[in-house]
């Protein structure tokens, strides 16, 4: 992406770690270079690499980087949590949500800026193609994500076209009252904050824009996925 002018000051950028070190400081530097006036926020679950000292060293540069450390504070971990957290300490108007191990493109949150300057409650990342999982993860994605949208339809509740995102951004007035109304229904242990979201909206009281991007192969660290992450979205569904 080429250098931009406009300032992106009305928006913050949330990511969610854990052992990001390799990504983390490459990420950040991207960010700040092509969104100017944007804020982060690196909350942390715990990393027992150079994430948090990474995250720091660049905390100390741009006054717009706060890093939040959630074992330090004493937080259970999980990443619903961490994005909760990190939208409690933003201010902006709008917040983005992303992974910090570069399988979600950064160049696409100027889509989602877009989609919610326009007006949208919430702009949900897709993922049109994905690229590196082994066929067993593939079907076992497919089953999770087919029983997350039947239980959204028995609760007549909004969906979208990727109800497991973590790739999305929202207005955080939309994301505050949800979470003030409704926060005891947020599995702050799970792994799926945008699931959460929809399970408590009525159908059409939220407008959304669904934007496609390519979910890349993993390069760098190695994927968090397990069967704790599965008990935690059948939580999620049940809840």
């Amino acid at each position: 992406m080429a250098q931009n002018n406009r300032s992106y000051s009305d928006c913050t950028l949330i990511l969610p770690t854990l052992n990001e070190g390799a990504t983390i400081g490459r990420i950040i530097r991207f960010i700040f270079r092509n969104y100017p006036g944007i804020s982060v926020i690196v909350v942390d679950d715990g990393s027992t690499d150079s994430t948090r000292e990474e995250a720091q060293a660049l905390a100390s540069q741009h006054r717009k980087l706060l890093f939040i450390d959630r074992n330090a504070e004493g937080r259970a971990a999980g990443l619903t949590g961490s994005m909760i957290d990190g939208m409690l300490a933003s201010h902006t108007k709008f917040v983005i949500f992303m992974d910090a191990d570069l399988q979600h493109p950064p160049e696409k949150i100027k889509d989602i800026i877009k989609s919610l300057r326009a007006g949208y409650d919430l702009a949900a990342g897709y993922r049109e193609e994905v690229r590196g999982w082994p066929l067993y993860r593939m079907l076992i994605s497919k089953v999770m994500i087919n029983i997350g949208y039947l239980a959204l339809r028995i609760r007549r509740r909004q969906t979208c076209k990727d109800i497991f995102s973590g790739f999305f951004g929202a207005k955080r007035s939309v994301l505050y009252g949800m979470y003030k109304k409704e926060g005891s229904r947020f599995v702050v242990l799970g792994y799926k904050y945008l699931f959460d979201i929809l399970k408590c909206v009525q159908p059409g009281s939220l407008k959304i824009s669904n934007i496609p991007y390519i979910f890349g192969g993993r390069k760098y660290g190695k994927s968090k996925a397990s069967a704790k992450q599965v008990l935690a979205l059948i939580r999620s569904f049940v809840t």
